[in-house]
Formats: structure tokens, C-alpha cells, sequence
């Protein structure tokens, strides 16, 4: 087992849930409540209970599956559920999920009564790397991603790669992409391992360095007020795509297939505006193309593009602030890039 301490809590990793089982014996909550979609509910609550030796003693809140989910009407719906289950401030909610269940979960813990504990049991790679880290909770709005939230500490959060045995590839291809941004921005050795290792099979060991790498990040800048921001390369423009995506496509893509687009789009605004080598950018685009799926980023979607960055909450004083490399394992933040470059970079995706 090994366990990282970040802004005053704790992560477990391969712990068996021992953490857990003594807090719920500890009688400190009045109820416990299980957040959960309708697919971790299925799968991965029977494992989370097995590890609690069969632990019953909770409410389970089930929602839908599905980035398009993470909305208000959907919050409304389990605070009115809490209500209904006479939650008090003393209660506990531990989300069981992805991403989505993760920063919707501790978003309502966090406003419920002006905010209950939560424990977050990430159970895909992407949650497991990504948003298990940093206290960043939050809902969309209108397609764009995030855009309502709090930055709240979770209690405790425990990861376990004993859930992610029922990942469909997709799913752990998606995860990956933040495995490899946390190389891209920080650790080149890192990113020169993860690229010899195949994207089904992410050893414990790399797992711990990407959630190390960020928490290293978070615990400097826990608001996101300098350092914090190398977090987002490739966002800018991935997230925009991924909205775009969920908002028109009949299969959307997944967080990681867009980041990865954003990777190379970025990659590509790196070389013009910080000086990364173009070996460096070569390297990093033939190896995503080499295992992302290639999508068209089609040209009348450009425009509404723009505007989906523009509505960015990293942007300042009108300008699309972006997150970019000098080289490989070295990020910098806020450089300011103009619309016709940006273009250009999905132009050049284009083209690959």
C-alpha cells in the first residue's frame, strides 16, 4: 500500500479499503450515502461492499451515466433525494465512479447544507489520474465543461486498479491521455516510459506517478492561480472539441480522444509561440496518431469552436489563455495565442 497526503487529506492506493472500513466503524456519520450511475452500481459497488466485508449499512443515489448528465437539472434531482432521505450536515457521501460521478458527487456534497464529507472511489483510469487529485468539483453548463463548481477536499480517496479490471478498452484508452499530458508537461522520462508501455495494461507503479506528478502540481497552486494551469495543456482546445462533440455527434468522443486532439493542436502552437523543437512536436504527434482514433474536425464547426473557448474559464480579460511546451516535460501558462493560429493548429490536424 502506499499513500500520498494532499492539502491535509490522503489518498490510498491498493489498500483494500482499510481507511474506509475503520471510518464507517467509527460511527462518526449519522447515514451514508452511495453515489453512483447506473453502470459502477452494477460492476463496481458488489466489489466496493465485498472490501467492506459486505458492508450494507448506506443509501445508494443512482443516476444516469453520461458526461451530457453532469447538469444542474441532475444535482436537483439527488438534493432533493437527500432531502427526502433526511440527510443531515452529518452525513457522509461516497461517490463511486468516473469522472463524472467524482465532480458532480463532491459538488453536491460540497453545497448540500452548505456542505457535507464526501470520499471519492474513482473507479476508471481517468478519475483515478486525473480527477482524484486537486479538490476540484463541478457541473456543465450548456455544453461547456465545468463551468459551475467549488474547490472542495474530499475526505479520503482510495484507488483501487481492481476497478478498472471491467474497462472497456475505449474507457482506458481515454484514462491514458491524461497519463501522457502529466509526462507532456513534467516528467519527460515519464513520457518516454508510458510510450514503450501499452495503453490496456498501465502498471500500478505509472499509475501512482500521474496522480504523484499532479498532486505535486496541486499541493504548490491548490486554486489554480499560477503553476496549477500547466494542468490544462491541450484542454483549451480538447475540451472545446469534446462539447462540440456531445453536443452533435451521434457517437461522442471521449474526454481522453479529445484531449488528445488538443495535445496535437497545442503541440502545434508550442512550436510558433515557445519554442518547441519540431522533433519534439513530431514525436509527440506521430505517437497519438499512432493510438488515438483520427476524427475530422470539420470546417463549419471552427466558428462554433472559438466560441466554446472564448467561454473558457481560464480566459482573462477576453483573451484564450492556453497552457503550452517549451519542450517536452516543460509547460508553461497563460500565453495568449490568436484565432488564426488556433485555426491553423486544427488546419494541421487535419492534415495528419
Amino acid at each position: 500500500m502506499q499513500t500520498l497526503t494532499s492539502a491535509g487529506h490522503s489518498l490510498y492506493f491498493e489498500s483494500n479499503l482499510e481507511a474506509l472500513k475503520s471510518l464507517l466503524e467509527s460511527n462518526k456519520y449519522s447515514k451514508v450515502f452511495i453515489l453512483a450511475d447506473e453502470h459502477t452500481s452494477e460492476i463496481c459497488l458488489p466489489v466496493l461492499q465485498s472490501m467492506l466485508d459486505d458492508y450494507a449499512d448506506f443509501d445508494l443515489i443512482e443516476t444516469s451515466a453520461g458526461e451530457e448528465n453532469k447538469n444542474i437539472d441532475f444535482c436537483i434531482g439527488i438534493w432533493k433525494t437527500l432531502l427526502d432521505f433526511e440527510a443531515d450536515r452529518k452525513s457522509l457521501m461516497i461517490n463511486l465512479g468516473g469522472g463524472v460521478i467524482t465532480d458532480m458527487g463532491g459538488f453536491i456534497a460540497s453545497t448540500y447544507k452548505r456542505g457535507i464529507d464526501f470520499i471519492n472511489v474513482p473507479t476508471t483510469l481517468l478519475s483515478q489520474v486525473d480527477a482524484s487529485v486537486g479538490g476540484k468539483t463541478g457541473i456543465d453548463i450548456d455544453n461547456v465543461k465545468n463551468m459551475v463548481g467549488t474547490f472542495t477536499l474530499p475526505q479520503m480517496v482510495f484507488i483501487e486498479t481492481r476497478f478498472l479490471e471491467s474497462l472497456p478498452e475505449r474507457e482506458l484508452l481515454s484514462g491514458f491521455a491524461e497519463m501522457i499530458k502529466h509526462g507532456l508537461i513534467y516528467d519527460k522520462d515519464y513520457y518516454e516510459k508510458l510510450k514503450s508501455t501499452h495503453y490496456l495494461m498501465p502498471s500500478a507503479e505509472d499509475i501512482f506517478r500521474s496522480v504523484e506528478i499532479k498532486n505535486e502540481v496541486v499541493t504548490i497552486d491548490p486554486h489554480e492561480k499560477n503553476l496549477r494551469k500547466i494542468l490544462n495543456f491541450g484542454h483549451t482546445i480538447g475540451h472545446a472539441i469534446e462539447s462540440y462533440a456531445l453536443a452533435n455527434d451521434e457517437k461522442p468522443l471521449t474526454h481522453g480522444e479529445a484531449i488528445a486532439i488538443g495535445f496535437i493542436c497545442e503541440a502545434t502552437i508550442s512550436v510558433k509561440y515557445c519554442g518547441l523543437t519540431k522533433d519534439e512536436h513530431k514525436d509527440i504527434c506521430d505517437y497519438l496518431i499512432s493510438i488515438y482514433p483520427k476524427y475530422e474536425i470539420k470546417r463549419e464547426s471552427f466558428d462554433a469552436l472559438l466560441e466554446l473557448m472564448k467561454s473558457d474559464k481560464k480566459n482573462e480579460d477576453g483573451n484564450i489563455l492556453f497552457s503550452l511546451l517549451e519542450n517536452i516535460g516543460k509547460c508553461t501558462f497563460n500565453c495568449r495565442v490568436s484565432s488564426v493560429d488556433i485555426l491553423r493548429s486544427l488546419d494541421y490536424y487535419n492534415s495528419l
